[in-house]
């Protein structure tokens, strides 16, 4: 039997409310760039009255040390863009084929979440904001960071027929604001699954041998407590619409006292992740209160996903664990 592949940074948290320079409720759930030299993340940040602005975190080795801007990189202040006015929330940063930095973030505002892109600069310093790209509710949107068939594919979470689940979407040839060709990519399990309540993409997809690899959230109500566990799930190099495997069983788990006690207890929560030598460094949100890292063998996740896969249209006996 598999163990968890992930293992636990020894020096979790990595990031507390305490280590911010500013008041603060939390922060939780950071996009990640790795820039060879230094990490960067962007970091979700609640502030005290409970609206959330992304702001950059840098560190050489990607473990200590941060050092935090002095001010935000994505905040809710601008009335041009209304549809944020209530946060910036849960971003996730792909660097595209053509160079770019591009971040996906929910926009929240009292007409609901929606997905908003922005382009950052290579300096990590300023950004171009594109707004909103989709109706609400929307969000959880990720890029695949190069094109299939010339056009780049969204990951999001539309919520339809009263069930969050993840869906992709093309643009409108190579225009990040223009979204069109939607379609069901990953659907909620029905019943006591881990992942029956809702679920939503993670970090950025990542290419590997087998092609691309899924890190999901799920979550599941039991006794009148919501869990957020990670799954795994695989899709084709060359094709973002079909799914070679699924991972019945949850990869990582809030078992920590930091992931189980919090402003939002027994939640783990990715936004991003950058593989060194064949490792992913996944950075996730624990109890929506501080940031944590896991490490994992890309093959070990490999192995994972195909020893569980489990796939609803194969049939309930296809694929599951011998």
């Amino acid at each position: 039997m598999l163990a968890c592949p992930f293992k636990r940074a020894k020096t979790n948290p990595l990031i507390t409310p305490d280590d911010l320079p500013f008041e603060n409720n939390g922060v939780f759930n950071p996009a990640v760039a790795d820039l060879g030299d230094e990490m960067v993340l962007l970091l979700r940040i609640e502030r005290r009255e409970g609206i959330s602005e992304l702001r950059i975190a840098r560190s050489p080795n990607g473990v200590d040390n941060w050092e935090f801007a002095d001010e935000p990189l994505l905040s809710p202040d601008l009335p041009d863009y209304p549809f944020e006015e209530w946060g910036c929330e849960d971003p996730r940063i792909t660097r595209l084929e053509n160079g770019q930095w591009a971040v996906a973030y929910t926009a929240y505002g009292r007409y609901g979440a929606t997905v908003a892109v922005a382009i950052i600069d290579d300096s990590f310093e300023s950004v171009e904001r594109l707004g909103s790209v989709t109706m609400p509710p929307n969000k959880n949107a990720a890029l695949y960071p190069v094109k299939f068939d010339g056009r780049w594919v969204m990951l999001n979470r539309p919520e339809t027929g009263g069930r969050p689940q993840i869906w992709y979407a093309y643009s409108h040839e190579d225009n990040l604001a223009e979204w069109t060709l939607p379609g069901l990519l990953i659907p909620t399990h029905l019943g006591p699954w881990w992942d029956s309540t809702r679920i939503g993409a993670g970090a950025p997809p990542i290419l590997t041998e087998d092609g691309w690899l899924l890190i999901y959230h799920g979550a599941k109500a039991a006794a009148g407590v919501l869990t957020y566990r990670l799954g795994l799930a695989l899709v084709d190099r060359d094709d973002p619409r079909k799914v070679l495997a699924r991972a019945s069983d949850w990869v990582f788990a809030p078992v920590a006292p930091y992931e189980t006690d919090g402003v939002a207890g027994n939640v783990v929560f990715t936004c991003g992740a950058a593989v060194r030598d064949d490792e992913v460094w996944m950075y996730y949100g624990a109890s929506d209160m501080y940031v944590a890292l896991a490490r994992a063998d890309i093959k070990d996740l490999l192995e994972f996903v195909w020893k569980y896969n489990y796939l609803e249209e194969a049939g309930r006996d296809k694929g599951m664990r011998d």
